[in-house]
């Protein structure tokens, strides 16, 4: 069985949505129909009743005040008038005395329903009269009665004026929900030429916003910056890529030759222990410099800081400084420490400590036994933290200042000692995943490196002194 085919047009999800309510609608309108249409109708027919029997006891007043005669010629003065009731005065032999309703055998006191013959000119339409027919006394027979159809008329015209309503609010409706269907699609449509450009390998496509800011420019907006943020960690990844290829020839080219020579030319025992000794050296050197590359793809592809706790960076700090303290005071250096108290920062305690002790493995790789080093920490809730690593040593070139935190990167001055040039860009990647800024400054003489945390961040604060920390 062929199936016929849907227009893209109706099966768009604004579309059911306009149709839906469009439905909804005209149930809605239907039953207010029906509940408008009851109610009208019994008021009509109570304002109808309560007329004819105030009028049929003011006609019988008037019978007993002044007799058949007199009221004869009331109902025939009210047949002549413009008034909306019908009457019938009917003798007790049955006779017509009075009224445009005919006399009607049988007519018997009560209410009735009567049917007036009407004029071919009128339409031949029988009139039906609704009466209350009142036993005046002798068998005289008044009857007064209303049109049934004038009732009939306005019930129609209330049924009529909701069917059209309700039939211009679905014209409405459908052709609204098709208008936004259109502009949906064509919106759709462009978000959908941009993922299959993206999905070609244009990774610089963005989906078009139009400024709206409607949930569609919200979404559109969202998506651009996740399709940044996806471009950033792609330019990241070939970096690395490069930059592992290119960093890491020179050491695995040493590992080589060094087990080719020993493979070549090594004769006794000893020289077979050296030459194993130091591929163990360049072996470790390589697995720390691929550990460090793996600990900063996993900080930057942190998205989540769901495991963040409140952290006390002063006692973060005191803490990683007596752990190092004794080495480097028995390598002839001056740690000392300038610490607030209790500043309690947003974070990540694992990779805080990690920050912090490569920035004071940095320092004392990089300067010249007999060094000062300081760590320090300050701020306060309403201007932020720092924690901060700073030395009196040579410091470094300006040239290399901008480009320390890049991942193997190497100054003049360090190329000679021993270390990966990561240090830095795993600060950097802490820094960035704890929203804080990563601040290097020449001192003279001197350098010093400085994780800058944002006021929101900063949980608690006693009031420190703050030289020496930049604002």
């Amino acid at each position: 069985m062929k199936r016929i085919a849907v227009p893209r047009l109706l099966k768009v999800a604004s579309f059911r949505f306009a149709a839906l309510y469009v439905a909804f609608f005209a149930i809605s309108a239907v039953i207010l129909a029906a509940a408008v249409f009851v109610e009208a109708r019994s008021a009509l027919r109570e304002q109808m009743r309560g007329r004819i029997e105030t009028e049929a006891f003011f006609l019988g007043e008037e019978f007993k005040a002044d007799g058949l005669d007199h009221l004869t010629k009331i109902v025939l003065a009210r047949g002549r008038g413009a008034t909306a009731l019908d009457y019938l005065l009917q003798s007790p032999a049955g006779a017509h005395l009075a009224g445009e309703v005919p006399a009607q055998p049988g007519l018997t006191p009560g209410w009735r329903t009567i049917d007036v013959p009407q004029a071919s000119e009128d339409g031949g339409r029988p009139e039906r009269v609704r009466a209350l027919v009142t036993d005046l006394g002798g068998g005289v027979l008044l009857a007064v009665g209303s049109d049934l159809h004038q009732i009939g008329d306005l019930e129609e015209a209330i049924v009529t004026a909701f069917l059209w309503a309700v039939g211009l609010a679905a014209v409405l409706g459908t052709t609204g929900g098709l208008l936004l269907s259109r502009a949906f699609l064509r919106r759709v449509d462009a978000i959908s030429r941009t993922a299959e450009a993206i999905i070609e390998g244009d990774l610089s496509r963005r989906i078009p916003t139009h400024g709206t800011g409607d949930d569609l420019d919200h979404l559109a907006a969202t998506l651009n910056r996740m399709l940044d943020r996806i471009g950033v960690l792609m330019d990241s990844l070939r970096q690395v890529s490069s930059d592992v290829a290119h960093d890491l020839r020179t050491p695995l080219t040493r590992l080589y030759q060094r087990l080719e020579d020993a493979r070549m030319h090594a004769s006794t025992t000893a020289d077979h222990e050296a030459a194993i000794e130091g591929a163990i050296v360049e072996a470790q050197g390589l697995l720390g410099t691929f550990s460090a590359v793996l600990r900063i793809a996993q900080v930057e592809g942190a998205a989540s800081r769901e495991g963040f706790a409140d952290i006390d960076l002063s006692a973060l700090a005191e803490t990683v400084a007596d752990a190092y303290r004794p080495d480097a005071e028995d390598a002839g250096y001056r740690l000392v420490t300038s610490i607030g108290a209790s500043i309690v920062v947003r974070g990540d305690r694992e990779l805080l400590t990690q920050a912090l002790a490569n920035l004071l493995e940095n320092a004392l790789r990089h300067t010249p036994s007999g060094s000062r080093i300081e760590i320090r920490t300050a701020g306060n809730g309403r201007t932020g933290a720092w924690l901060a690593v700073g030395d009196n040593g040579p410091g470094v070139a300006e040239a290399d200042l901008n480009r320390l935190t890049e991942r193997f990167y190497r100054g003049e001055r360090s190329r000679t000692m021993p270390g990966n040039g990561l240090g830095l860009s795993l600060v950097g990647a802490v820094a960035e995943l704890h929203g804080a800024k990563l601040r290097l400054e020449q001192l003279n003489p001197g350098f010093r490196v400085s994780i800058c945390f944002p006021p929101l961040s900063v949980k608690q604060h006693a009031a420190v002194p703050s030289e020496g920390i930049p604002p």
